[in-house]
């Protein structure tokens, strides 16, 4: 009975979350896999069960292996861009400029802006016309006599996801400088004045001392900003619609489940976007539980 005091208040409060968690997500998708295994291709019939087929199929539909390589590019292009410019703006906040509650607002705000606003405002940012046509950017750069480097934007062919990751990277920067920056003022001042006293440059100082510290904060950063690159909905389709030119997987699915009326299809990008986001989560869940029971 002292064991059963013990845990049973702690289970009870838990237990709304629980049950919550357990029907509305590893319920569902486990009802979303038990879908994509099936041959349910419009929204009357049953469905049978046919197992691995629509993963399969998938590969053989070229729309689909254009998204995955949309997919690919937004998140290699945004991953890096967002690490790099938190970094940078990390470490110039952390040498202790003047005004720096300000400027951390101002990096921060966008995040308080929601993906669709953010795209409203850069689908005119990133306007393809050019010339005496020019808006947004292309303006900008045609008034400053720039004009080699307008560009298509989104609509090109080769580097329209690049481009499509520019407004990503403006938006959640601030974030990955807001964890950047604490990871920074979180070493110890000590292990730095004994770096120095030891004869190292600052440079050497960062790399030697500071930016293995870092190594968490940046495995973070990087799990939290693969999984949102790997979910990317709302901009892309304020910025550029339903185009094939910026397809990725979560528009795919979107078509194939209120489009083309198709839940098994739909079912199984869905499932693909799942092992996606799990290749980026489960291996930091893991490295998180084993540092736990070393610490």
């Amino acid at each position: 009975m002292t064991r059963v005091r013990r845990w049973l208040p702690g289970l009870l409060l838990v237990m709304p979350s629980l049950v919550a968690i357990g029907v509305f997500v590893y319920g569902m998708l486990g009802w979303n896999f038990r879908l994509a295994m099936t041959d349910r291709h419009d929204e009357v019939s049953e469905g049978s069960f046919v197992g691995l087929d629509n993963f399969f199929s998938l590969w053989s539909q070229k729309p689909w292996v254009i998204s995955v390589h949309h997919a690919i590019v937004f998140t290699a292009v945004f991953v890096l861009g967002a690490l790099a410019l938190g970094w940078l703006l990390a470490f110039l906040m952390e040498k202790g400029i003047r005004g720096e509650g300000t400027f951390r607002a101002v990096y921060l705000f966008p995040m308080a802006v929601s993906f669709v606003a953010t795209g409203v405002v850069w689908r005119w940012l990133m306007n393809s016309a050019r010339d005496e046509r020019a808006v947004g950017l292309n303006r900008l750069f045609d008034g400053l006599g720039l004009d080699a480097l307008q560009w298509g934007w989104f609509r090109d062919q080769d580097w329209g996801m690049a481009a499509m990751a520019i407004p990503a990277i403006w938006q959640i920067s601030g974030y990955v400088m807001a964890l950047f920056l604490a990871g920074f003022r979180g070493v110890p001042e000590e292990l730095r004045e004994a770096a120095r006293v030891d004869g190292c440059t600052e440079w050497q100082v960062y790399r030697h001392v500071v930016l293995p510290l870092l190594r968490p904060v940046t495995l973070s950063a990087l799990i939290i900003l693969g999984h949102i690159s790997l979910k990317v909905f709302d901009l892309i389709v304020a910025v550029s619609g339903k185009q094939i030119v910026t397809y990725v997987p979560a528009i795919s699915m979107w078509v194939a489940v209120f489009d083309s009326h198709d839940p098994a299809k739909g079912a199984a990008i869905a499932s693909y976007i799942v092992l996606a986001v799990s290749v980026f989560v489960v291996p930091y869940l893991v490295w998180s539980l084993r540092r736990e029971k070393r610490s």
